[in-house]
């Protein structure tokens, strides 16, 4: 099977926008990607992010910022910040995931360390499955711990979750007083006549929205602390500024997510010959692969110093996010982008501006006075091929 590698900024933009490439990233993780949205293309895929876009305006993403997540961070890191230590890899999961759970429609009545730790394996096991193609292990038996792992979580979560909605909304229809929850669920549901989704594709659907709304942040979370440790050993005199300027914050988590993706790769599939303005001829059914760790540090884009982490540059290059294209492009950007990154840019029309999750859980965490375990360094997961943190300890100083 012919394989392009593309590493230029403007080819990998061509391919995003291309209708006739289609999603390939996630072929072997089909056991909890096949049919959801990121997967979906054509028709069927401006069908379903149309109805799920409804969940990422801008009014729900102001109130999950403002409202919901002051008050989930506050919760998750209390026992962390008492202890005086953390390992920041299952925290940045468990943080992120009660507020993906939110917005996926994932109930949790009991709200206790049992339930959020069982939410935490099934997450963790779906985040495997969806990246089943750099796994370490036997793929075989990720998958079949994959398949238990789906069907536990139905009973322990999503069954009573589809009950409680269907209810709400069977009394909405004639008691218009009834509030309806505003997440991905509800919306399934509500719209269940005209989408006609197997309840196979409802669950994979719903542990998608669980594990990249909750990986994706989770990871840059991860990076960005990281990447601002290093920075300010270098750098003391913007100590400050990780605790009074937000904006320093959101920057720097755009440079670490420019310079490490949650994917380093992305991959697309021509559903029929295509002839790039390059002149490249991609025939039907080859693999392209954009390379994002090269795409990303450009120099002709990101200047001379592409490949550094500075939280302080500028990009001069007009119509460029700060993230270069770590969340994609066209039709298949990712739909959470905004509600991870915040908003790139202020204008006189945007009167609620937005940082992001990943960035206001940052800095919560520079606000506690957190620094790097000495006793403890920080380790690479080697059950993956991609770059992620095995483990990361740190301690909040007095």
């Amino acid at each position: 099977m012919n394989v392009l590698t593309v590493t230029t900024f403007d080819d990998a933009k061509e391919i995003y926008r291309h209708k006739d490439f289609k999603q390939a990233l996630y072929d072997a993780g089909e056991v909890v990607m096949d049919g959801v949205l990121v997967n979906l293309h054509g028709d069927e895929h401006r069908a379903r992010r149309r109805l799920e876009n409804r969940l990422f305006r801008r009014e729900t993403l102001v109130h999950y910022e403002r409202d919901l997540f002051p008050q989930v961070i506050q919760e998750t890191l209390a026992p962390h910040v008492a202890s005086g230590r953390a390992e920041l890899v299952e925290l940045s999961h468990q943080l992120m995931m009660n507020l993906a759970a939110l917005n996926a429609g994932v109930d949790r009545p009991l709200k206790t360390k049992e339930e959020t730790d069982s939410l935490y394996g099934f997450m963790m096991k779906f985040i495997e499955g969806a990246t089943l193609a750099h796994t370490t292990r036997d793929p075989k038996e990720v998958t079949n711990e994959v398949e238990g792992a789906k069907s536990e979580f139905n009973v322990q979560f999503l069954a009573p979750s589809i009950k409680r909605r269907q209810q709400l909304i069977a009394a909405a229809a004639t008691d218009e007083t009834v509030e309806l929850p505003k997440d991905i669920l509800t919306e399934l549901l509500k719209n269940e006549d005209s989408l006609h989704l197997p309840d196979e594709i409802i669950l994979k659907e719903i542990a998608f929205f669980l594990l990249a709304g909750a990986h994706t942040s989770a990871t840059a979370f991860v990076r960005t602390l990281d990447n601002l440790f290093n920075w300010l050993d270098k750098h003391p005199e913007d100590r400050a500024l990780v605790k009074t300027d937000r904006s320093f914050v959101q920057r720097a988590m755009f440079e670490t997510i420019r310079l490490n993706p949650s994917s380093p790769t992305a991959m697309r599939r021509a559903t029929t010959d295509i002839t790039l303005k390059s002149g490249t001829v991609v025939p039907k059914d080859s693999l392209v692969t954009i390379d994002l760790m090269s795409v990303n540090r450009s120099e002709n884009i990101f200047g001379d110093t592409a490949s550094e982490f500075n939280p302080h540059r500028v990009i001069e290059t007009p119509n460029v996010a700060p993230w270069g294209l770590s969340f994609g492009h066209g039709m298949h950007a990712c739909i959470g982008q905004e509600l991870a990154a915040g908003l790139s840019e202020r204008s006189e029309e945007t009167s609620e501006f937005e940082y992001g999750l990943a960035t206001v859980a940052v800095q919560a965490m520079f606000d506690r006075n957190v620094v790097p375990n000495p006793e403890l360094p920080a380790k690479m997961d080697t059950t993956t091929k991609r770059p992620y943190w095995g483990s990361y300890h740190v301690i909040f100083a007095s």
